[in-house]
């Protein structure tokens, strides 16, 4: 029950994010500079650094619940 939820919570961020303008695809992966810094303005509690973090990492998310999750057929 949870991974259903987990993989239609993830399937509507994938396609707000598709949605919301830009080249469809992923954003590039953060330079470990970048990342270090984010994660050090998370870490005291910034919310918008998380967000980049977050978003910056949609692409190791998709790629895992890809190779996590096998497709289904409707009906199944």
């Amino acid at each position: 029950m949870l991974s259903a939820w987990l993989v239609l919570m993830l399937n509507s961020l994938f396609l707000t994010l598709r949605l919301s303008g830009g080249t469809g695809s992923f954003p590039k992966p953060l330079k470990a500079e970048e990342e270090r810094h984010y994660l050090a303005l998370a870490q005291q509690g910034d919310l918008e650094a998380r967000n980049v973090l977050v978003e910056h990492n949609l692409r190791l998310v998709a790629h895992i619940v890809k190779k996590c999750y096998p497709k289904r057929r409707l009906g199944e």
